[in-house]
C-alpha cells in the first residue's frame, strides 16, 4: 500500500479497489501501534483507533 503522507510519524496510505469491492472512500493511519480507517466523505472513524494526543 503507497504511502500518500508522512508528518509527526504518522503514515497516511490508500489501498486500490480490488475487483470492485471496496468500502467507501478512505484512507488509513498508523502511528505507531495504532491504526484506524477514516473516511474521507465523513470524516467518521470507520475501523481502529488512535490516541488524542
Amino acid at each position: 500500500m503507497p504511502v500518500i503522507s508522512m508528518f509527526y510519524g504518522i503514515l497516511i496510505r490508500m489501498y486500490a479497489s480490488e475487483l470492485g469491492k471496496h468500502n467507501l472512500p478512505h484512507i488509513h493511519a498508523r502511528y505507531g501501534e495504532f491504526e484506524v480507517a477514516v473516511s474521507l466523505a465523513e470524516g467518521e472513524v470507520l475501523a481502529g483507533e488512535m490516541p488524542r494526543k
